[in-house]
C-alpha cells in the first residue's frame, strides 16, 4: 500500500473531533486511507452492504447498537438517518474520533452534515494519488513558491522528469489501482468508472433526466479543462438549457470531478474578467474522455497545454487537501489580454505563477506578473513551473520549479 500524506491529519484530527468525514471520488482510496489509520478496535461497515443500508436507514438507533464507535462508517450518504443518531451519541460521550465516515456524493452529503453536525465534524477532501505519493514522499507540504518552500525542496533532488514521462503521468492518471496494479486496463477501468458514477452517483438525481447528454456533457467539459468556461457555449453544445448546465457542472464539481477556479478581483479595477476556469482533477479520466489513444498523441496534441496546466493545477490542489488545508489560489485575466495562470493569495501578498511546458522558460513568459502590482498589494515570490531539470532563479523574485517538485 502507498502512505498517503492525509494520513497524518486524520490521526491529528480525530484527536480533536468526535466525527471525521473523508469525501471524494469513487477509488480514490478513502476506505483504504481510514483501514490504514485504524487500530484493531475499530470496526468497519460499508453501507453498500444492502442489509447494513437497511438497517441504517430503518433502525438507525439498532444500526449504532450493533456496530458500536469507534466505527468507519463507508458510504454515509445511502442513510443520511443516522446523522441525528451520531449527534445524539458525541453528544453524550464527547469521545474524540468516535466515528470515521467517508462519502462520494458530496452533493447528498453536505446540507446533511452542516445542519446536524455542525461543530462536532471535521470534513477532509481526498483525490488520487499525487505525484509526491508515488515517489514515496508522504510528507509532502503545501506549495507556495516562497524562499523557505524552495530551500524545503533543495534536499529532496528529485528526478527529473522528461516530457515523455510527464504526459505519461497525466495519461495514466492518479486513481490508486491504475498505479499500483499494472494488470489493469487504463481504458477499461476508467469506461467502467464512468458507467458506475452515472448509474450510482447521479441517475438517481432528478436533475439528470438523459443520460447520453449527461454524458455528452461530461466530455464537452472534459474539452474544455484549463479554460474560461462559458455556459452558454456548453449548454448549446450539448442541446440542454442554460440552468441545466449550470447544474450539472454543480454535481460534477460536488462529485470531486472537476474544480473551478475564481478570478483574482478586487474593487480597485474593473477590467479583471470575471469568468471562472475549470479543471478536471483526474488527468486520466479527462484524456480518456477526450479520446486521446496514447501519451505520445496527447503530448503532441492540441489539448497538450491546457492538459499540462490541468496536471499542476491538481498536483496543487492535492497538496493542501492532502495537509487538511484550502488554498486561496485564483487565476488573472483582463480585458487587456494580460493574464497570469495562478495567483495565490497568502501572508498578505500576491504570488504569481505561471505554467509552461518548456524546458527552457525565459522572461517573456513572466511579463504579465507586474500588472499586480495594480492591485496595491505586497507581491511575493514568483515562479514558472516548468520541465527545468532543477531549482534556479529566473530573477530576483522569480524562480524555475521543475514539475517533479510539486
Amino acid at each position: 500500500m502507498i502512505k498517503r500524506t492525509l494520513q497524518k491529519t486524520v490521526e491529528e484530527v480525530s484527536k480533536a473531533f468526535p466525527v471525521i468525514l473523508i469525501t471524494g471520488p469513487r477509488q480514490v482510496g478513502k476506505t483504504t486511507l481510514l483501514e490504514m489509520v485504524a487500530d484493531k478496535k475499530r470496526k468497519y461497515v460499508t453501507l453498500d452492504d444492502l442489509e447494513q443500508r437497511k438497517l441504517a436507514k430503518t433502525d438507525p438507533a439498532m444500526f449504532l447498537q450493533v456496530n458500536q464507535p469507534p466505527l468507519i462508517i463507508d458510504e454515509i450518504q445511502y442513510a443520511p438517518e443516522l446523522f441525528s443518531y451520531i449527534k445524539m451519541y458525541v453528544d453524550t460521550t464527547k469521545e474524540a474520533g468516535a466515528f470515521w465516515l467517508t462519502g462520494s456524493q458530496k452533493f447528498h452529503l453536505m446540507k446533511n452534515i452542516t445542519e446536524t453536525l455542525a461543530g462536532r465534524v471535521a470534513i477532509l477532501d481526498l483525490l488520487g494519488l499525487s505525484y509526491q505519493e508515488k515517489i514515496k514522499n508522504a510528507d509532502d507540504v503545501p506549495f507556495l513558491p516562497t524562499t523557505e518552500w524552495i530551500e524545503s525542496k533543495r534536499s529532496i533532488k528529485a528526478k527529473a522528469l522528461t516530457v515523455n514521462e510527464v504526459y505519461e503521468l497525466i495519461y495514466q492518471g492518479s486513481f490508486p489501482k491504475l498505479v499500483t496494479d499494472k494488470n489493469v486496463s487504463r481504458d477499461i477501468f476508467y469506461k467502467s468508472y464512468i458507467q458506475t458514477y452515472i448509474e450510482r452517483d447521479v441517475k438517481d438525481l432528478k436533475k439528470i433526466g438523459n443520460e447520453i447528454s449527461f454524458y455528452n456533457f461530461l466530455v464537452v467539459m472534459a474539452a474544455r479543462t484549463g479554460q474560461l468556461i462559458n455556459f452558454s457555449d456548453i449548454a448549446r453544445d450539448v442541446d440542454v438549457d442554460l440552468k441545466t448546465a449550470k447544474s450539472w457542472a454543480s454535481i460534477l464539481e460536488a462529485s470531486g470531478l472537476i474544480k473551478f477556479l475564481q478570478p483574482y478581483y478586487n474593487n480597485i479595477t474593473k477590467r479583471i474578467i470575471k469568468k471562472p476556469k475549470m479543471y478536471f482533477l483526474d488527468t486520466g479520466l479527462c484524456t480518456y474522455l477526450t479520446g486521446w489513444d496514447s501519451p505520445k498523441t496527447l503530448e503532441n496534441g492540441a489539448m497538450n497545454g491546457a492538459i499540462f496546466e490541468t496536471y499542476v493545477f491538481a498536483e496543487i490542489l492535492k497538496s493542501y487537501w492532502n495537509n487538511g488545508k484550502e488554498p486561496n489560489i485564483y487565476f488573472y485575466r483582463d480585458k487587456d489580454q494580460k493574464e497570469i495562470d495562478f495567483v495565490f493569495e497568502a501572508n498578505g501578498k500576491l504570488y504569481p505563477i505561471e505554467v509552461k511546458k518548456t524546458a527552457t522558460p525565459s522572461l517573456a513568459n513572466i511579463k504579465s506578473f507586474p500588472v499586480l502590482e495594480s492591485l496595491k498589494k505586497p507581491i511575493g515570490e514568483g515562479a514558472v513551473i516548468c520541465l527545468y531539470k532543477d531549482l534556479f532563479p529566473l530573477n530576483r523574485n522569480v524562480n524555475l520549479i521543475p514539475i517533479n517538485y510539486i
